[in-house]
C-alpha cells in the first residue's frame, strides 16, 4: 500500500473526502518529523525516534578500500506488541 492508497482507504473509513484524509496524513507525517528527537509514541502502532549512529570504518566490497563513515542521526521505529501480533497473524 502506498500513500495514495492509504489516503483512499482512510477517507472511506472516516467517511470523509480524500482531501481531508490527505491533510490528516500529511499533518501526521509532519508532526512525527518535527518531534522525532523527542520520540513519538502511538499506542497500537509503535514508537518513532532518532538514534545516534557511531562513526565506523566500512569496506568497499568491489575494491576492498576502507571508507570512513561519519557519525549521524538516523530515524528508528519500534513496533508495538499489537503491531507485531498483527504481522504474525497475517502470515499464518
Amino acid at each position: 500500500m502506498n500513500k495514495a492508497e492509504l489516503i483512499e482507504v482512510l477517507a472511506e473509513k472516516i467517511e470523509s473526502t480524500k482531501t481531508d484524509a490527505a491533510g490528516f496524513v500529511d499533518a501526521m507525517i509532519e508532526t512525527i518529523h518535527e518531534n522525532l528527537h523527542e520520540g513519538v509514541k502511538i499506542s497500537g502502532l509503535g514508537t518513532f525516534s532518532a538514534a545516534k549512529r557511531k562513526a565506523r570504518i566500512a569496506r568497499n566490497p568491489q575494491t576492498g578500500e576502507e571508507i570512513k563513515v561519519p557519525a549521524k542521526w538516523a530515524p528508528v521505529f519500534k513496533p508495538s506488541s499489537g503491531l507485531k501480533e498483527a504481522a504474525t497473524k497475517r502470515r499464518r
